[in-house]
């Protein structure tokens, strides 16, 4: 069975579970408290240097980083597809996820994870704020690009979604206005029943 190490507070983590359920593949969770820096311990580290969630385990092949495993996870086991067969609408899948990461998930890292852990009073506010504009930006190109559409490419639900979906639970968190286009996408897609089943502690 495929193991994945995993924490239920971990964004990226959760792509690689609503990947699982939507595949209708069985994972065997293994969870670390990160709280207790169990990330950090020598064995965790002899598997993933970088001491980051989720890391996932086929036999004796050793894969870390959640992008890399949503299209392992799609090339082993390509049915339901979350991939298109077109290639270049696959090229904008791989567009779209790497996008996911550039601009919404990098600078929002130190807004999402202060809001949800840390006490106010110790938040980088400065970096919080230098998150705000890239964002607006980041979101009016999504808003554009979903206009009259209900998903990113070849009006299915693809990867390009999916990375999204953990991300897009927090928005609320952002301190941006989020455009109507994408706000109707976002409620769409955290209806889904393997975004409703991953939902995290807090």
């Amino acid at each position: 069975m495929l193991k994945l190490y995993t924490s239920p507070y971990s964004t990226f983590a959760r792509r690689v579970h609503i990947a699982a359920l939507e595949k209708s593949l069985q994972l065997e969770s293994i969870v670390l408290d990160m709280a207790k820096r169990e990330h950090r311990q020598a064995a965790y580290l002899a598997l993933n240097p970088y001491g980051r969630v989720p890391t996932l385990i086929d036999g004796d092949f050793v894969l870390p980083e959640s992008t890399p495993i949503l299209e392992y996870l799609e090339a082993r086991f390509p049915e339901p597809a979350l991939l298109p067969r077109d290639m270049r609408e696959r090229a904008q899948v791989a567009l779209h996820m790497k996008l996911c990461d550039l601009e919404l998930a990098t600078p929002n890292y130190t807004m999402i994870f202060s809001k949800r852990f840390v006490p106010q009073d110790r938040w980088r506010v400065s970096e919080m704020e230098a998150a705000k504009k890239p964002t607006e930006r980041h979101l009016a190109i999504l808003d554009k690009q979903l206009e009259g559409r209900s998903y990113l490419v070849a009006e299915r639900f693809t990867l390009a979604d999916l990375c999204y979906i953990p991300f897009l639970h927090f928005r609320s968190l952002l301190d941006v206005a989020i455009p109507a286009n994408v706000n109707r996408w976002a409620d769409a897609l955290l209806a889904r029943e393997s975004a409703k089943a991953t939902v995290p502690p807090l």
